[in-house]
C-alpha cells in the first residue's frame, strides 16, 4: 500500500529548517504518510493560500503562513495546535540609519500579508510603506534607498553590523501594551483532510520541534544551511526565538496573544472579523 502523499510549505530560513528536521531527516518516519517539503518565503505561501488554487497550484495539505493572512483563508484551514512563531517581548522591528523615525517618511516592508505589517499597522496606524523582498530591505536602508525597513529573520539580530539602530521595537510594544507573545507565523491544515489525518499531521510536526530540542546540535547543523551566513551561536540564538514553548504548545498565554491581535486588528478594520479556529 502507498503512502499518502501530504504536502507542507514553509520558509527556508533557519527557524523553520530546525523544527523540519527530525521530518526532513526521517528521524521520525509516520506510518502511512510522505511529506513533501515545499520551500518558499512565508508571502509567497499567504498568496498561494489565498489564490484557492486558481493560479494553477494546488492549496497545499499543510502551510506555515502569517497570522495576518489567517482571515482570509480560514474557509479553507484551521490552525494546527502547534508550530506557532511568537516571541514574548520580542518580534519584528523597523531599523534606520537614526534612531527615531520622521513622521511621514517612507517604511519598506516584507509583504501585504505579513504579520509584521499587520503589527506595525496597529502601532503607528498612517504610514507610507513600500513593499520589498525581506533580504533587501535591510541593505536598502543601509544604501538610503529608502530612510527605515521594517525586518523580519536573522535581521532581527544583524542589524547592529549594518550601522542601523532600531526605531521601532514591536515586540516590546505589543507585551507593554498587552502583556502576551506577540503572534507571528502559524502552521495551518486543510479543513477537508480526514479530521484523524490532521492529529496525525500535528503530533508529527510536535514530534518534530522535540526531537530537535532534544538533539539540538544536529538539528542547528542543518539550521545553519539555511541561515544566509549566520555564525552557529546567531544560528541558535535566531531559531530558539521563533522556536520554543510556544512552538510545541501556544498554551493557554499565546492562544490569548493569537485572539488579542485578530481581535485589535479586526477592531481596527485592518482585516475581516475571524473566528480562531483550532484543530479539536
Amino acid at each position: 500500500m502507498n503512502d499518502k502523499v501530504i504536502t507542507i510549505g514553509h520558509s527556508p530560513d533557519a527557524d523553520d529548517a530546525f523544527m523540519f528536521y527530525a521530518m526532513t531527516h526521517h528521524k521520525i518516519p509516520v506510518t502511512g504518510i510522505t511529506f513533501e517539503h515545499i520551500l518558499t518565503d512565508i508571502e509567497t505561501l499567504n498568496k498561494r493560500a489565498m489564490a484557492k488554487g486558481t493560479q494553477g497550484q494546488p492549496l497545499l495539505d499543510v502551510t506555515a503562513a502569517s497570522l495576518h493572512a489567517y482571515p482570509y483563508i480560514a474557509g479553507d484551514y484551521q490552525i494546527l495546535s502547534c508550530g506557532a512563531s511568537m516571541g514574548k517581548g520580542y518580534g519584528p522591528i523597523v531599523v534606520s540609519r537614526d534612531t527615531k523615525l520622521t513622521p511621514g517618511e517612507e517604511i519598506a516592508v516584507p509583504g501585504e500579508y505579513t504579520s509584521a505589517l499587520l503589527a506595525l499597522k496597529l502601532y503607528l496606524k498612517d504610514f507610507k510603506y513600500r513593499v520589498m523582498p525581506f533580504d533587501k530591505i535591510m541593505p536598502a536602508v543601509k544604501e538610503g534607498k529608502v530612510p527605515a525597513g521594517l525586518i523580519i529573520h536573522e535581521g532581527q539580530i544583524t542589524y547592529a553590523d549594518d550601522g542601523l539602530h532600531v526605531a521601532v521595537d514591536l515586540g516590546t510594544w505589543w507585551l507593554e501594551k498587552t502583556g502576551l507573545p506577540l503572534p507571528l507565523g502559524i502552521n495551518l491544515v486543510l479543513r477537508s483532510l480526514d479530521e484523524q489525518l490532521k492529529h496525525t499531521i500535528n503530533q508529527a510536526i510536535k514530534d518534530s520541534i522535540a526531537y530537535g530540542f532534544a538533539h539540538e546540535e544536529e538539528a542547528m547543523g542543518y539550521a545553519a544551511k539555511y541561515s544566509r551566513g549566520l555564525d552557529m551561536k546567531r544560528v541558535k540564538q535566531f531559531a530558539l526565538m521563533y522556536v520554543n514553548n510556544y512552538t510545541l504548545e501556544p498554551g493557554q498565554e499565546g492562544r490569548a496573544g493569537i485572539e488579542e491581535f485578530i481581535r485589535q486588528a479586526a477592531d481596527r478594520k485592518l482585516i475581516p472579523p475571524v473566528k480562531v479556529e483550532f484543530i479539536s
